[in-house]
């Protein structure tokens, strides 16, 4: 964007008194200063300074700054600008030698203050601009967590949420404008009656979590969770064959999935499980797995999962590089293996699972031609046979091709 450069400026809440005068200097000397109404309030007037709040909606964000090329632009942020703030913005659009941060103490080393909660010892998950189901990944027995906050209203959708999923118990801290003289704490457990009315706006909630958990709220993050921690009409890939596709695909931080024949969706949410930073797309032909698979995701704490309603391969054109793929069901479909190792990246790995003769047929020639792993997995359950006795019960086998891009 040519010439535009930014200096992000962290504020505290306590505003321009609290800046250092390095930072008040930066402020003063700006010829553009950029932020929200309420950091703008905060900043007295300047003789010849422009001022003015952030573009709505944001999207015109590289339009409204190219008509500040070459002036010393400044922007006021909330703390720490790289901690869910316009920092991260900037340097996404502009690259990080056209924005300087400066920051402040932010609000999760602050709220890790007041509760004396170690970094080492508590997860930060923002909800700011997100969909707060994203928390649920997070809930386990004796976790702590910094949870950024919308608005006043995050507090008492978080203990709605722990209450749903079997964490009643769990004591909400929720600490107001902090850094200010306004200051503020509220305490209340997920499941009480009564439930605290009148909560600032802005808050950072802290959260122990606590209880045994139930129905989908009792899971891991290790691959395989059980089939009845999803919704779904019998297609579905069942834990341990998903649990060794899982493992064969190596979810990483940054990569994207396709699960292809999506199902319920079981693949594609244990892979987002896995970790924060990755992406997977589910493409399902039937609209109301779609919807189902997207009602699991929400449950299930990955909200961010993309669900596309479509065929294979038709419904591929278009949808970004993939690093790993999972090919669960439709495997015979027309040329379909071949455009998924076309799609793949370098390094990239699909996964390809068979239980008819057809399929099975297909992956043995696919490893004679290309090489990979084919493995065929076969899991047998106890079952009662009647009165007191019980035997083994054979689940349908499962043949499982699975091949990286050199």
């Amino acid at each position: 964007m040519g010439g535009v450069n930014v200096t992000v400026v962290g504020m505290g809440a306590d505003g321009w008194d609290g800046l250092p005068a390095s930072s008040r200097a930066l402020v003063e000397d700006a010829d553009v200063l950029l932020g929200g109404e309420r950091h703008l309030e905060l900043v007295h007037t300047i003789e010849g300074q422009e001022r003015h709040a952030w573009p709505r909606p944001m999207t015109s964000l590289p339009t409204f700054l190219e008509q500040y090329d070459g002036l010393r632009i400044v922007a006021l942020a909330s703390g720490d600008p790289l901690v869910s703030g316009i920092g991260t913005t900037l340097i996404r659009l502009l690259g990080t030698d056209a924005v300087t941060v400066v920051p402040a103490v932010s609000s999760v080393s602050l709220a890790r203050a007041r509760m004396g909660w170690s970094a080492e010892e508590s997860a930060v998950v923002t909800l700011v601009g997100r969909d707060p189901a994203a928390l649920r990944r997070e809930f386990a027995p004796g976790h702590r967590l910094i949870v950024l906050s919308s608005d006043e209203s995050t507090p008492l959708t978080v203990a709605a949420d722990l209450r749903d999923a079997g964490y009643g118990r769990s004591l909400l801290t929720v600490l107001g404008d902090l850094g200010d003289s306004r200051e503020s704490r509220t305490e209340f457990h997920a499941g009480q009656t009564a439930m605290p009315v009148d909560l600032p706006r802005l808050n950072v909630v802290a959260v122990e979590v606590r209880g045994p958990g139930k129905g989908s709220g009792v899971v891991s993050w290790a691959p395989g969770l059980p089939d009845d921690a999803f919704e779904h009409d019998g297609q579905i890939t069942k834990r341990d064959v998903r649990a060794s596709a899982l493992s064969r695909l190596a979810p990483r931080p940054g990569a994207l999935l396709w699960d292809v024949g999506a199902g319920a969706g079981s693949v594609a949410i244990e892979w987002l499980r896995a970790h924060p930073l990755t992406a997977a797309v589910a493409i399902e032909a039937s609209s109301e797995r779609a919807a189902r698979i997207g009602r699991n995701a929400t449950a299930l704490g990955v909200p961010r999962l993309k669900v596309v309603v479509g065929t294979a391969p038709e419904s591929l054109a278009g949808l970004a590089q993939p690093d790993a793929i999972f090919v669960g069901g439709g495997a015979t479909a027309p040329d379909l293996l071949d455009l998924c190792r076309e799609a793949l990246g370098p390094g990239g790995r699909l996964v390809v699972h068979g239980v008819t003769l057809e399929t099975e047929s297909l992956l043995v020639d696919a490893f004679h031609q290309y090489g990979g792993e084919l493995t065929r997995l076969s899991v047998e359950h106890v079952t009662p046979l009647g009165g007191r006795f019980t035997g083994w019960t054979p689940a349908r086998a499962v043949v499982q091709w699975t091949w990286e891009k050199a």
